[in-house]
């Protein structure tokens, strides 16, 4: 239920803005060949960001294609990524009502470095 009600705040609090514009971002990556992986990359992170309680990511599995991705990626828009949700997660973190937000965007920040390979799954319990 506390996964529910945490998805909910953040959905109106931000998660749809965050969401929409993983989207936008992946549909302009489509328009390109080159960039349809990428694209799909912020496919994958715009249902993270939309609805993250309850998830969680395990970076790996890339094999040699997804490694090269990976570093192109962290090069042309990773780091920024990762930045901006490190920054927002210890805003966040201030306070202990914004913690458990604060720990979803560090998880965003991860995904944000390294997208490829990544897989988002139910947190097991």
């Amino acid at each position: 239920m506390m996964t529910f009600i945490g998805n909910i705040i953040w959905v109106v609090f931000g998660g749809l803005l965050g969401a929409i514009a993983w989207s936008l971002a992946g549909v302009l990556l489509c328009i390109t060949i080159i960039g349809i992986p990428f694209g799909l990359q912020c496919f994958k992170i715009a249902g993270f960001v939309l609805w993250p309680f309850g998830r969680e990511i395990l970076l790996g599995n890339f094999g040699a294609g997804g490694l090269i991705f990976n570093i192109i990626w962290l090069i042309v828009f990773g780091w920024e990524f990762a930045l901006a949700h490190l920054t927002i997660g210890l805003v966040f973190c201030v306070t202990i009502i914004g913690i458990p937000f604060g720990l979803q965007h560090f998880k965003l920040a991860m995904l944000g470095l390294i997208p490829f390979g990544a897989q988002i799954r139910p947190v097991s319990n």
